[in-house]
């Protein structure tokens, strides 16, 4: 097994693991807690595969809104076919900010892969955090922060292509709403680092509207500086594992008339402590 960091501050890929191997696990998972994105390349895995894998680390969470894998309602598919023009995940966000207990990560892994294109970017939230001023750590400390799947997944993205196509619905199930510290203590490495993003965080709860757009929108120029990512690019076979923690991500689109077709399987968590 080897492990190829992918930048300075977070990713790293890594050769001849498999994760059928219950030996490999505990390497492997301290590979997820220093990196905080590992793409295990060239797995051979069936659908039970990936679910025994991902219960290793924790129990499932049922997404809401993804069309499911016939048979493995645990199984979401992630698709985007060649004549459709819009890819689910184009904005930068972290999976499941909307539930009182934001899910540990989500592992996906390429089914069918475009001829080029298709890459999903990463930002590491530690280093994001870590770069501010020690003025600015100091306002954000004590911060809390409203997160909501309403203007995402609700009612009003009906028209969207995503839901006219299928690929995700229950539009009715966006009720979430939940409050999480701006600052929060990683449950795995301890370090310190941001859960805002700008998909699903709302406002910065006692607030002003003004004032909370101000702080929201000058955190995520910060954070989407070219040296906190790292970009995984796709071949059939891979599995991609982040922590919903610790970064953001999002889909690249840029694979027009070609076939993207993924399962993602996504791992609850715990409940986030503020620094």
């Amino acid at each position: 097994m080897e492990i190829h960091p992918l930048t300075g501050n977070i990713g790293a890929e890594i050769f001849g693991a498999d994760i059928k191997d219950t030996a490999q696990f505990d390497e492997i998972k301290r590979a997820f807690a220093q990196y905080s994105v590992i793409t295990l390349r060239g797995q051979n895995i069936t659908p039970e595969d990936h679910l025994a894998f991902a219960r290793r680390w924790g129990d499932i969470n049922v997404n809401r809104f993804f069309k499911a894998l016939d048979g493995h309602p645990e199984v979401a598919i992630v698709l985007k076919e060649a004549d459709q023009t819009g890819a689910i995940g184009e904005v930068w966000h972290t999976d499941h900010a909307y539930d009182q207990v934001p899910a540990l990560g989500s592992i996906l892994h390429a089914i069918e892969t475009p001829a080029y294109g298709g890459d999903t970017a990463f930002c590491a939230m530690g280093a994001a955090y870590d770069a501010l001023s020690d003025r600015l750590k100091q306002l954000l400390s004590g911060l809390s922060a409203w997160h909501s799947s309403r203007h995402v997944f609700g009612a009003e993205q009906s028209e969207s292509e995503a839901s006219q196509t299928g690929r995700v619905g229950n539009a009715d199930k966006a009720t979430q709403d939940a409050l999480h510290p701006v600052v929060i203590k990683h449950p795995l490495s301890g370090r310190l680092g941001l859960f805002v993003n700008p998909q699903f965080t709302t406002r910065i709860d006692g607030f002003l509207p003004e004032e909370s757009d101000a702080i929201l929108n000058m955190l995520y120029v910060h954070c989407q500086k070219p040296e906190f990512q790292c970009r995984v690019s796709w071949k059939a076979g891979d599995v991609t594992m982040w922590d919903n923690r610790a970064t953001w991500h999002k889909a690249i689109n840029d694979y027009h008339g070609h076939r993207r077709y993924m399962h993602r399987v996504t791992v609850e968590g715990v409940p986030l402590t503020a620094a």
